[in-house]
């Protein structure tokens, strides 16, 4: 199975690129380019929610990893913790009480939950382990010439 494809922004950002001129700027041409940064939280969520929603996008954003298409991601992300929180908090009312039955079904419920939201918060690198495979390329200031570096740019007088 072959490896995913990385962009080609991520391999010359590396500098591994064995490519020519003429092959990444013809790759540059293949990929897709995204501009959707108009993120809104979806009507569905609960004004509680939708609070929470605007801070992590903005975090998101800030880092240029979310767009327009990651809204639904992240509305089920706060939805799944959500619930699972509501199950957590089930769970323990029913173990103070000792009601075997109602800790089996409610840790079934706890666990969904957990795993939901789990699969959408590594999908939007939420994780340390997604983050951690997240290289988010940063713009280098552009590389001085040496003979200005040395004898200045002739604009001061």
């Amino acid at each position: 199975m072959a490896r995913p494809r990385k962009p080609i922004e991520l391999i010359v950002h590396e500098g591994k690129s064995h490519y020519t001129k003429d092959q990444i700027e013809e790759r540059r041409a293949q990929e897709l380019k995204v501009d959707f940064k108009n993120v809104q939280a979806p009507d569905y969520l609960p004004a509680k929610l939708k609070t929470e929603f605007d801070e992590i996008a903005a975090k998101l954003l800030h880092l240029n990893i979310m767009t327009e298409l990651d809204e639904d991601t992240l509305a089920r992300y706060l939805l799944a913790k959500q619930q699972y929180l509501q199950y957590t908090s089930m769970l323990s009312k029913a173990s103070q009480k000792g009601d075997l039955d109602a800790m089996e079904k409610i840790s079934r419920l706890q666990d969904k939950a957990f795993k939901q939201s789990r699969s959408c918060a590594m999908d939007l690198g939420l994780t340390i382990a997604s983050r951690c495979k997240l290289v988010v390329p940063a713009k280098e200031p552009p590389k001085q010439n040496k003979f200005i570096q040395k004898f200045g740019d002739g604009t001061s007088g």
